[in-house]
């Protein structure tokens, strides 16, 4: 059969393929996408979304048993795991079939397989029916990630799960270690602790959510350790000993080595490209630490091939690789592209609290050499947090004292990862202090939090 021919092949259809594939189909490019597993990658099935649909259950959980604070009556609280996971999947499912559905609408070619590149220009898929060889101008890797795996913790799915076994556990937790404390790790021990599960973080850096500002992470520790979590901060898990219905972990702090036994571990120790079986190093494609190294246009250096995505480094968000996706697109239709500002993409944790961030920390803006103002406004100051029920949390804002630039802005609390894209807007048009200051923010609304961590930092808030 002769190699079927196009403008462009993308090979992966996570949030960074498909998008991709999409935008460049609607350009007027001859598109195809190869897909070894699941259309929406692990983003849609295994991550971004069915995590939330986890998170959004042990959230409703919680405030059944609070009901009182609301006048309202609620006996014999309980639930059910396996109708919770099965709801989760479900959203998951129905996402992935609505990417096929976006994908056939505008005109893409789906192969279903595992792709290698060969030469430049072409790509061997195997299939279940056999091999198909396909040729493009233009390659975009979007390959993705999947969780890492130290040596002697390796997930074995029973007693020691990745986030694919907590996505689909064989049992509630009742002893949970969680390995990892950055956004997956904080999101299942938050999960798992809402229900019930007595759960213990260990984190090897000095602080739990390391990336987020120091102290936005200092509230979300103190808020995790009130729900009952223990929190154990410059920590390492040296070994785990399985028995069964048991693991014993060997957890070295400040020198000395603790043993604490768990019946349930969860390693979130990070990601791994997935650059491997693609033949990408005889395409001389450099790869640092199973990442491909791209420029700021997202091209390898090999002509006619990108990266987008997980497989490109950090930040390891979906929304940055969807927008590298557009912007790779429109790059090879001959369009204006715009490079992705990383200071300037959103980081979200959907643990409760929700964290959520854009820009720099105040550390690092000092690092940097800037001269800086720093707003804050607490929760319990805004009327609509307090008529939720949520008064804990925090708006903070950091500006450059000289430009009025916004430099970052760092929240804890109900509905952030809802609130930060007002500030990312912010930065995107470079918005300066006197802009947000002159804006009017609708009342009652948590937004108005915004509003006041602006002022503050100007020495004009005025509800605190």
């Amino acid at each position: 059969m002769a190699a079927q021919s196009f403008d462009l092949i993308v090979i992966g259809a996570g949030p960074g393929g498909y998008v991709a594939a999409i935008r460049a189909a609607q350009l007027g490019l001859k598109t195809a996408v190869v897909e070894r597993e699941h259309l929406g990658g692990i983003c849609l099935n295994w991550g971004c979304i069915p995590t939330k649909a986890l998170l959004r259950t042990s959230e409703v959980f919680h405030l059944m048993e609070r009901a009182k604070d609301f006048g309202l009556s609620a006996d014999k609280i309980g639930f059910d795991l396996d109708a919770v996971v099965k709801r989760s999947r479900g959203v998951a499912a129905q996402l992935s079939g609505g990417i096929g559905h976006l994908l056939k609408k505008n005109k893409v070619t789906v192969v279903m397989g595992a792709a290698t590149i060969p030469a430049k220009g072409k790509v061997t898929v195997k299939t279940d029916k056999g091999t198909e060889e396909l040729t493009a101008k233009n390659i975009v890797l979007a390959t993705g990630a999947r969780a890492r795996e130290l040596p002697g913790l390796e997930a074995d799915g029973d007693l020691v799960w990745t986030y694919k076994h907590a996505l689909q556990p064989p049992r509630m937790p009742k002893k949970l270690l969680v390995i990892g404390s950055g956004a997956i790790g904080i999101e299942f021990a938050s999960f798992y602790n809402t229900l019930g599960a007595d759960t213990t973080v260990v984190e090897v850096m000095d602080r739990v959510l390391p990336v987020e500002d120091a102290e936005i992470s200092a509230l979300a520790k103190k808020a995790f350790t009130k729900q009952g979590m223990t929190i154990m901060e410059k920590a390492m898990v040296k070994q785990l000993d399985r028995a069964k219905g048991k693991v014993t972990a060997h957890i070295e702090v400040k020198g000395k080595v603790e043993k604490h036994d768990f019946d349930t571990v969860i390693s979130a120790v990070g990601i791994v490209g997935n650059v491997e079986n693609l033949g990408l190093e005889a395409l001389g494609v450099k790869i640092d630490r199973t990442h491909v190294v791209t420029d700021e246009f997202c091209r390898t250096g090999v002509g006619g091939l990108y990266a987008i995505g997980d497989i490109a480094g950090a930040p390891w968000l979906a929304h940055k690789a969807s927008h590298e996706g557009v912007m790779v697109a429109e790059l090879i239709a001959g369009k204006h592209a715009h490079p992705v500002k990383p200071e300037s993409i959103a980081g979200c944790t959907y643990c409760q609290p929700q964290v959520a961030s854009v820009g720099y920390t105040e550390a690092k803006a000092k690092e940097l050499g800037y001269d800086i103002k720093v707003g804050k406004f607490p929760f319990i100051g805004n009327g609509k947090a307090i008529a939720l029920g949520e008064p804990e949390g925090l708006i903070k804002t950091i500006f450059d004292a000289k430009t009025g630039e916004l430099l970052g802005a760092h929240m804890i609390g109900a509905e952030v990862t809802e609130l930060i894209q007002g500030y990312v807007v912010g930065r995107q048009l470079e918005t300066t202090e006197e802009d947000l200051m002159n804006t009017v923010f609708p009342h009652p609304t948590l937004s108005e939090m915004m509003h006041e961590s602006v002022l503050d930092a100007y020495g004009r808030v005025i509800h605190m």
